[in-house]
């Protein structure tokens, strides 16, 4: 049970992204993980300044939100910025992780983030994020696994009426992109 939570605890490392036309935006609040957006080949359609701020502010504030939730192991802390699968899967690997008696620790040093594909009408976009993670899993208070190697995920981003949502979080083998 605690190999298949330490390999869902990997797949979890998996939530933050950006956009922009040209360029690149960042998020540097100081609360909130470093993201990086590069959207300079977007395509079908480009991204407006407005919208790559958005998506780079509301996928770090989900990384954040996705940290606090694996650490304290409660899903009544996770934000409404994960929907769909990716917000199935979080709930599923915080129960998971209750039940073994397991928590995860993220350290996040930041994402650099491609926007790969953002859909004519503006109802998805989709990224590839290279994060540089640090995990820790605990069994109770004693540390049984720790790792600080990029991690690459693959991300979904849907609009919603004021903010961006992650739909979809996958990780990725370090040569998929």
């Amino acid at each position: 049970m605690k190999t298949f939570l330490l390999s869902a605890a990997l797949f979890a490392s998996a939530f933050l992204l950006l956009a922009r036309q040209s360029a690149m935006i960042s998020v540097y609040a100081a609360t909130l993980p470093k993201v990086v957006l590069h959207a300079e080949s977007l395509g079908p359609r480009a991204i407006e300044q407005r919208t790559g701020e958005m998506v780079t502010r509301d996928y770090a504030q989900a990384w954040q939100d996705f940290a606090t939730c694996v650490d304290a192991n409660r899903t009544d802390l996770l934000n409404d910025l994960f929907t769909g699968e990716a917000k199935t899967r979080l709930t599923r690997l915080i129960a998971d992780q209750r039940k073994a008696g397991l928590r995860t620790h993220y350290e996040d040093h930041g994402h650099e983030v491609k926007a790969v594909f953002y859909s004519p009408d503006g109802g998805e976009m989709r990224l590839e994020d290279t994060a540089q993670v640090e995990m820790q899993v605990f069994d109770a208070q004693k540390m049984i696994y720790s790792s600080t190697s990029p991690r690459k995920y693959l991300v979904l981003m849907t609009p919603g009426a004021d903010r961006w949502y992650v739909r979809s979080l996958e990780s990725v083998g370090n040569d998929a992109f």
